[in-house]
């Protein structure tokens, strides 16, 4: 049976209101008391297989692993080590959720959500190249930082961030959402929480045959599903506890082609499918 929230009205409610979100001045916004801390200065990786970690990929990450000279901490987990971490830092039925993500990109959407929400810290995808020189700022506090995205249905493509960020770009075909990459916050963060309460009761209600959708059920669409729920039910409180990273690609950017692209690694190529 479908869900409320998997109806054309709830996902365009849903777009319209990260929409105004994000094409919001940045102003001067309060921070709520909760995200008043540093975020701690970790950098959380995922590949499911570091013993086939690719080349390209490992270049990939060598980008992130230079800010340890600058009191950053780099952690890269595979899918064992990952396990490991949440058993001991969450519980059984987070592990055994975790167990039920069938392709490495669902475990890792799943991964960063116990991570961040255990731990706090930063966490970005393997594949992304980091080009700032200055990353240090995103630590200053403790609210969810994180990339807002625009999808335009008619065209097959995305929105680039110049054009959908203007206070009054619009146009009907456009889908708002956010990314789930990166993700930046304090630990115990409110939206984290309820991102992984989510994905974890998607996980479990699946039939043992079924494989869920991975963008909804643990990637940017849990996210924004996330932002959205809590956003209608605080007032606009949400607005102190999140912060939309309008120039993410000014730090960083995901690198294509990559080899894993074009095999089953790619979770384009394998949503819903046994990896």
């Amino acid at each position: 049976m479908r869900q409320e929230s998997d109806s054309p009205e709830h996902h365009r409610r849903r777009s319209e209101f990260i929409r105004e979100l994000v094409q919001r001045p940045l102003g001067r916004r309060s921070i709520n008391n909760h995200c008043r801390q540093p975020t701690p200065r970790t950098i959380v990786q995922f590949w499911h297989d570091l013993g086939q970690l690719p080349p390209d990929v490992e270049e990939c990450v060598r980008s992130w692993t230079v800010w340890e000279t600058s009191g950053f901490e780099h952690r890269l987990f595979d899918e064992r080590t990952a396990g490991a971490f949440i058993s001991s830092s969450l519980s059984a039925r987070h592990k055994r959720a975790f167990e039920r993500c069938y392709h490495p990109a669902m475990q890792a959407d799943y991964f960063r959500l116990c991570y961040v929400l255990a731990e706090g810290g930063f966490y970005v995808d393997a594949d992304d190249v980091c080009i700032g020189t200055d990353i240090g700022w995103l630590a200053e506090d403790g609210r969810l930082k994180l990339q807002p995205l625009c999808y335009d249905i008619a065209t097959g493509g995305m929105v680039k961030p110049a054009v959908f960020l203007r206070a009054d770009a619009y146009d009907p075909s456009w889908i708002f959402y956010f990314n789930n990459n990166p993700l930046i916050a304090s630990p115990g963060h409110p939206v984290i929480e309820h991102a992984l309460s989510q994905a974890t009761r998607l996980l479990e209600l699946a039939g043992e045959d079924e494989l869920p959708e991975i963008q909804m059920a643990t990637g940017p669409g849990n996210i924004s599903k996330s932002i959205f729920d809590l956003g209608t039910r605080t007032s606009g409180d949400i607005e102190s506890n999140i912060v939309a990273l309008k120039d993410w690609d000014s730090l960083a950017v995901s690198k294509w082609p990559l080899s894993y692209r074009d095999d089953a690694r790619n979770w384009r190529l394998s949503n819903q499918k046994r990896f």
